[in-house]
């Protein structure tokens, strides 16, 4: 399947992307729950939950995944999980 990066849109169906290449390097012990992330050719990055493969895919430029993974690392997100 060939991606046109033109069509490639904020909260498209999931398997409009293929089924090759989703990665899912968090899940750990989640039982297979986790969030998929697929680099796609432009660089952009795709982002589907694992329990809905053909739900809506998130898109995100290269800056706003380095901002959010900047974030994280520097524990701007601790609050969401804190019980």
């Amino acid at each position: 399947m060939t991606i046109d990066n033109a069509g490639i849109y904020n909260g498209m169906p999931a398997t409009d992307l293929g089924e090759h290449g989703w990665e899912c390097p968090w899940s750990g012990p989640t039982g297979g729950q986790c969030v998929e992330t697929k680099r796609l050719p432009d660089g952009r990055v795709a982002v589907r939950q694992s329990t809905d493969p053909g739900g809506p895919a998130l898109i995100y430029t290269p800056q706003e995944m380095t901002a959010f993974v900047t974030g994280v690392k520097n524990g701007l997100a601790d609050h969401l999980t804190a019980g």
